[in-house]
């Protein structure tokens, strides 16, 4: 059935007059009643009863026009929808990010998406150093933000920001800042550290922290979880190297002391997707 002519029937059913109707959808007369008694002819049935004065519905008429109003709302909402996930500018995406991050450059990054794309759904998720690589190449995640350079065939990655390390102690711990710091005192502390992760950049730049003082830390306990690290040390069982975007977490209680390492930021994607909506998000972080 020809969508369009339920579209003309639809105009006339409201104006009830062949010649203000035709003008509203921009055709003939003439042409607009070849239109009508097509319908009429396929459907087998009266649409509108006619005379030299009026025009008005029939009852199958009045039925049809009540029903194929909702139909057509309906699929005019499916048609705009479509091409919304054509254009990527619906659809769902799934992130994953270290938790150093999600009260520091995370909520800015989401309010651009969301401003931009106000029906994208988005997820968050935190995924294990080791998962990272094989969730984001099995399509379980669609953007992976990490602190560790990856050189996997079809992964692709650009850096987005960096951190820096820094100290972090109990207010009342004697280091008040850097310059505190010194081999002699460092090796009298117990640390708790991130898991030490074998082939993570992350985990390379804080041991070539500890090798710059020339000392191996006293390990209390590693935990993926920088949340759990900065309870611990505000517990007072230990101090901790982690990056300074920790400072944006509300942690009373600490203090930051900066130190000169640097650690990057990366977001990896696959190299061979082409996800619209993931080449609309890409295209707003890096603004290209």
């Amino acid at each position: 059935m020809d969508l369009q002519r339920i579209k003309y029937f639809l105009a006339l059913s409201v104006e009830l007059h062949y010649w203000k109707t035709a003008g509203k959808v921009n055709i003939t007369q003439s042409a607009l009643s070849r239109q009508i008694q097509s319908l009429e002819s396929e459907l087998g049935l009266q649409l509108f009863e006619r005379n030299k004065r009026n025009v008005k519905l029939t009852p199958a008429g009045k039925f049809l026009k009540e029903k194929w109003e909702v139909e057509l709302s309906e699929l005019e909402y499916i048609h705009q929808f479509a091409k919304q996930l054509h254009l990527g500018e619906r659809g769902t995406i799934t992130i994953a990010h270290p938790d150093s991050i999600s009260a520091s450059i995370m909520p800015d990054i989401l309010a651009k998406i969301t401003e931009a794309f106000p029906q994208l759904q988005i997820k968050l998720v935190q995924v294990l150093y080791e998962n990272q690589l094989e969730f984001l190449k099995n399509y379980k995640i669609d953007l992976a933000i990490t602190r560790d350079i990856t050189s996997e065939p079809g992964i692709m990655s650009k850096k987005i920001y960096t951190d820096h390390l820094a100290l972090v102690v109990p207010l009342e711990h004697p280091f008040k800042r850097f310059e505190d710091l010194s081999a002699e005192k460092l090796r009298q502390q117990k640390f708790i550290l991130p898991t030490n992760d074998g082939g993570s950049s992350y985990s390379e730049i804080i041991q070539a922290l500890f090798k710059s003082y020339n000392f191996v830390p006293d390990v209390f306990l590693h935990s993926e979880f920088g949340s759990t690290i900065i309870a611990l040390v505000r517990k007072g069982l230990g101090i901790a190297i982690l990056p300074d975007s920790y400072m944006h977490h509300q942690s009373p209680g600490l203090r930051f002391i900066p130190l000169p390492f640097k650690t990057d930021l990366l977001i990896n994607w696959r190299a061979d997707d082409h996800n619209p909506v993931l080449a609309n998000i890409l295209k707003l972080v890096f603004g290209d």
